[in-house]
């Protein structure tokens, strides 16, 4: 492996990933030579930087130690992470040497943990930015259209995301599902504390027909009650074909999800899902918006592959 400084450049964090191939492949269009493929696995990394002809260069770099792995960055621009952290040591590190900081990540808990380093970031003048994925991301934006379109404030958002499981899913976004099916979250606006893949509702997705989708801990239903000041927020998830959502929501109400809370468990259930190909390869998101009048609006947005259209961006 030829060494390169990192010196100006575009490092991706999980860069041979599902989401961080295409935001290398899409960087390097635009800034030839400065864009890095970061990860543990340096064979992943070369591998995927020979299929680019060499215009993205492979890096092997563990970010589980966040000092000496943001210390290994010194002098990029910008550090995108496709694979989440874990926690905000290393956003810390890396906004502490006045490096931009783009982050993917659908974790709430994570992202807050991020958003209290603003001070950092101002004094060292760098930016974070945040809830930039499907969802949270292009679920945010629907809700700022819903706001614009009804002129008024919300009293309620529903969220809807349907992911096609014929879609080669990374590994880390699989795992972060799995280690979400049995979870209890608090969300706004609801006393006490709701369920993963519970309080099931119906709606139309634009080439899927009527779905029935399950309350999922994406971090959008926690950060638009609190920055478009909603009352009332929820995400819901579904999978194409729509017998795996069924599949899963039953599989949660017999406790299956529970007895494999351990670390064997969830290992053994994220190699099968992420084998698993079935149904499409699309995704479709949805918002509905009642207003504090009640008017009410929706809006949807739809594709394929849905890790290419996270990672990809027009300048």
């Amino acid at each position: 492996m030829i060494r390169r400084k990192v010196q100006d450049s575009v490092v991706v964090i999980g860069g041979y990933g599902a989401v961080g191939r295409t935001v290398c492949t899409v960087l390097a269009d635009h800034v030839p030579g400065r864009v890095f493929a970061v990860g543990r696995n340096v064979k992943k990394a070369e591998t995927f930087s020979q299929e680019t002809g060499g215009r993205v260069w492979p890096l092997k770099l563990d970010i589980a130690n966040p000092s000496a792995a943001a210390k290994a960055l010194e002098g990029a621009r910008v550090v995108v992470a496709c694979a989440e952290p874990g926690d905000a040591s290393f956003a810390r590190e890396v906004l502490e040497r006045g490096i931009h900081y783009v982050d993917v990540s659908a974790s709430h808990a994570y992202l807050r943990e991020v958003e209290r380093l603003d001070a950092l970031a101002r004094r060292r003048g760098a930016t974070a930015v945040l809830s930039v994925g499907l969802s949270p991301g292009l679920t945010n934006l629907l809700a700022r259209h819903c706001i614009d379109a009804l002129g008024d404030e919300l009293r309620k958002l529903d969220i809807f995301v349907l992911l096609g499981l014929g879609d080669a899913h990374g590994e880390a976004a699989v795992r972060w599902t799995v280690e979400n099916l049995d979870k209890r979250f608090e969300v706004p606006g609801v006393p006490g504390v709701v369920g993963s893949l519970g309080e099931p509702k119906r709606t139309v997705f634009p080439g899927y027909g009527a779905r029935t989708a399950y309350r999922f801990d994406f971090a959008d239903q926690h950060v638009l009650a609190r920055t478009l000041g909603v009352e009332k927020v929820a995400t819901r998830v579904c999978f194409d074909p729509a017998a795996a959502t069924r599949l899963l929501a039953l599989a949660k109400r017999a406790g299956v999800f529970r007895a494999l809370r351990g670390p064997r468990g969830q290992d053994a259930l994220v190699a099968l899902l992420s084998r698993l190909r079935a149904g499409s390869d699309g995704f479709a998101v949805k918002v509905e918006a009642e207003g504090k009048e009640g008017d009410r609006y929706s809006c949807s947005a739809w594709g394929r592959v849905e890790g290419r259209a996270t990672g990809w961006w027009r300048p």
